[in-house]
């Protein structure tokens, strides 16, 4: 049987590898929207694999941005401010929707957090 952490970062390596083929290959308008809409999913998998991850460090983390801030002190995550960026951008996303908006956060998608999501999926494997 699969452990619980096992299979959350499993689940998380799938929307990754989803986000990351959308951003590869979005090109109309309606592309795009999948790829944020991917996304806001892989975050909500991203998140909730680290306060797996943390629970089985002893490390209590209820809430998205308290995964992130203690993910980043337990050294888990390199970068806070890129990842609470993210948590901004995809509470964005998730409430207010406007085409310039949409724009902004697929570039950071593109720049900053598919690295980012990248890197830290590779050490939550390694653990």
């Amino acid at each position: 049987m699969i452990r619980e952490n096992e299979y959350a970062v499993k689940k998380l390596d799938d929307a990754f590898k989803q986000l990351k083929s959308g951003v590869e290959k979005a090109r109309n308008e309606l592309e795009k929207d999948g790829v944020n809409q991917r996304f806001e999913f892989a975050f909500e998998l991203f998140w909730k694999a680290l306060k797996i991850f943390l629970e089985h460090k002893g490390v209590t983390a209820e809430t998205p941005r308290d995964c992130l801030q203690e993910s980043f002190r337990i050294g888990v995550l390199d970068d806070e401010d890129t990842f609470l960026d993210m948590r901004e951008d995809r509470n964005l996303m998730s409430h207010i929707y406007d085409k310039e908006t949409s724009e902004k956060i697929l570039d950071r998608i593109k720049n900053r957090y598919l690295n980012a999501i990248g890197n830290t999926l590779a050490k939550l494997k390694e653990s």
